[in-house]
Formats: C-alpha cells, structure tokens, sequence
C-alpha cells in the first residue's frame, strides 16, 4: 500500500478507536468525562455574534457566477452604538480550511473581530466558495463536481469583488480596509493585481501571515500539497477536502477538552501551524476545533502543489493547452504580478510560523512596492493572528495587531 494512503488510515483507525472508546467507556461507566463544553461550538456564526452581545447581521451575496457566499457584519461594538462619525469599514477574510468564525472564535478580549467593532469599526466578515456557510449556488449542487472545480483563482477573480462591491453598496463608502490572513491574503494579492478597479476601493491592506509561495513551509500541510494529484484525487475524491462534518464536531467536543488529549489536540494544531503554547486558550479547544476545518475544493489544494512544484505564484493550470486556452486564452497559466499591486500594505509575520515560513516573507518583500509596514514577531505561528490570546490588545509579550491597525484606520 502507498504510504501516504498507509498513514491516513493508520490516523482514520486511531481516531475511530478513540471514538469507540468514548462510546463504550461512557456506556458502561468506565471512564469519567468530566469536560466543559464551550457553548460556542454549537453554534453558527450568527449565533456566536448574539452570545457575545454584539449586534449581527447576516447576508447572501451572489457571485457573477452563481456562488451564493455568506457575510457576516458587526456593525458596531457594545459601547458605541451612538457614535455619529463615520466609522472605518474594515473586511476579514479567513484563510485556507477556515472560515468567519476564526474571527471571533475567543471571548471578546482577544477575537480580532470584536476587539475592531469595540474599537469603533464597522466590521465585516466574509467566507469563501465552498466553506461551510458558502455551499450554495444558483445552479449546481454541492453533490456536482462543477460545484467543486474552482481554487483561490476563483475567490480572488468572483469571490472578493462581489463581498467588497456589496459591503461599499451597504455601506455608502467608497473604500474600506481589508485583513487577510493566509490564503486571505493570497485571494487579495491575485485580486488587486489583476483588477486595478477594485484595487482602487481599498484604502490598505493588511496582510497576517502572507502565502503565495511554500517552497520553504513546513509541516502537515506542506506534506498534503506535496501529495502527486493522482493519488490525492485517490485519497479524497475529485471535489471536496475537510469539511465540517458531523464526526469531525463529536470527536472534538468530546475529546478534545479532556484532560491529556486536550495536549494531544493542541499540538496537531501546533504541528499544522508552529509552536506557540503560552498564546493559545487551552479552554476554547473545542470552539477552535468543531469550527474548524470548514473545507475547501480538492481543486484549490492542487493548485498550491502547483505554485510548490513551479515555485511561481500564477494561476491554475487546467492541465493541458487547450483547457489553459479556453480559460486564460493562452496555453500557459498567467503569472500574477506581485509589483502590480498599488494598495498600501501593511503586514505581519510570524518568526515560528511554519506554513508562511520567514524564509518565504523574505522573498515577498522585496516584490511588494506598496509595502509601508512590516512587523516580523519573532514567537509567533500561523494562527496566532486570528486565535492568538494577545492579537487585540497589548498582551505580556508587548504586541498589539489590533491596537497597530486601529492606529492605521483612524489617521
């Protein structure tokens, strides 16, 4: 048997194992779960917003091409509902596997998303084709694989225009401020170098954990889209990759907050993104996991192996001439030009991060003429910017991404 497919069903068995364990041990009165369930991991976006007492409200925004994606906005914070200046619109966009609910996926203090709305902002949320709360569509089914053909190239080419041309249609503003983080970032950069009109409408961007190359990641992620397509379309089908799902919720709720596999589950977060202990709420294990991972298309990860094995950041290669073609009308990929970019851009990196490696920052800096900022913070990993306990207000380690970029929007 091949070893990738050998190792995946070695994992299945474990956690099949525990599962059944669990089950039995509670039957039977053999093992005392004593865990705190956060109620948040129960709940919808809309539903964790609520919670919180925050105001919500929750749309369907339609892509040219018949995506039906969810948005979600925070128009104001808990204190400051009477405020009569214009407040700055900012926009989040999740990255890779992930979803909205990563922003607010703590307790008020530290969700980026609750700290900005507090902070005076109109905050909104979006989620890509294909996550959880963005599998609809006017014609396709998500059981189709035309529901499932598409990668970033699609969120940064439908995806991204319609959320901020509907957000500055709502909002009566002729610009706003986006916060990617990841793949966030990568939808950002492939958009606003090929479409100069949307590019126009957003007055900064800030970039959490930059992708657009992985030639120096490392770990889990990096060996899922170092698998040859062949046999990854073998492993997990031709359409959908790590959706939220009914077994994925109990595995978490029920193990995850347990005393010793809570350990377990941290660090396979920790073996996905880099090793940051001290900055993770232990407690919210069971939110950050049943949230998360919130899929994405079998397509969009063979497209990162491509930008792996090509090392450059172009579009996706349809496999053959003719296909390369009929999309891009020509028989290569097109690159995307990281120097076309003209929107300020303010960023943040992580010197532990193992997916937006340092190495790879330092590469993109030098491509990136509009670059006013850059904060490399030496201990932080991949999702310390959007869990990370210290990313709203000034933390014990004297950082504050919330606090920077609030000083960004106001001047």
């Amino acid at each position: 048997m091949d070893p990738v497919i050998k190792g995946r069903c070695a994992v299945w068995w474990l956690l099949a194992a525990v599962c059944w364990i669990l089950l039995l041990g509670t039957a039977n009165g053999g093992i005392n779960i004593t865990h705190v369930q956060n109620p948040e991991a129960n709940m919808n976006i809309s539903q964790i917003i609520s919670y919180w007492g925050y105001p919500g409200e929750e749309y369907d925004v339609v892509t040219e091409d018949g995506f039906i994606l969810g948005v979600y906005r925070i128009p104001h914070g808990k204190g400051n509902s009477n405020r009569k200046a214009q407040r700055p619109v900012v926009y989040l966009q999740h990255g890779m596997f992930m979803s909205a609910s990563i922003w607010i996926a703590n307790p008020p203090e530290s969700s980026l998303a609750f700290a900005l709305a507090d902070a005076g902002c109109d905050v909104w949320m979006g989620n890509s084709r294909g996550t959880v709360w963005s599998r609809k569509h006017t014609h396709y089914s998500p059981e189709s694989p035309e529901f499932w053909a598409f990668s970033f190239d699609e969120m940064a080419k439908y995806d991204l225009p319609a959320i901020l041309n509907f957000i500055m249609k709502k909002t009566r503003r002729e610009q706003l401020y986006y916060v990617g983080h990841s793949q966030g970032t990568t939808i950002a950069f492939a958009a606003f170098s090929t479409n100069p009109r949307l590019a126009r409408r957003i007055n900064t961007f800030f970039a959490l954990a930059p992708v657009v190359s992985v030639q120096y990641s490392k770990g889990p992620l990096k060996t899922l889209i170092s698998i040859p397509t062949p046999i990854l379309k073998v492993i997990f089908g031709r359409k959908e990759m790590f959706p939220k799902s009914f077994w994925n919720h109990f595995f978490v709720s029920q193990v995850c907050n347990q005393k010793g596999f809570d350990h377990l589950c941290a660090d396979f977060l920790f073996r996905v993104s880099g090793y940051d202990r001290e900055n993770l709420n232990m407690s919210r294990l069971d939110v950050y996991l049943s949230q998360n991972p919130a899929g994405t298309s079998v397509q969009n990860v063979v497209h990162w192996r491509q930008i792996l094995y090509s090392a450059k950041f172009q579009a996706y290669d349809w496999g053959n001439p003719d296909e390369n073609m009929e999309h891009y009308n020509q028989v290569t990929p097109p690159l995307y030009d990281l120097e076309a970019v003209k929107v300020p851009i303010v960023m943040w990196s992580g010197g532990q991060d193992r997916f937006a490696a340092p190495k790879e920052v330092e590469k993109l800096i030098p491509r990136l003429s509009k670059l006013i900022y850059h904060r490399n913070i030496p201990y932080y990993n991949h999702i310390d910017f959007v869990l990370g306990i210290d990313v709203p207000t000034c933390g014990q380690r004297n950082l504050s991404i919330g606090v920077e970029l609030m000083s960004v929007t106001r001047k």
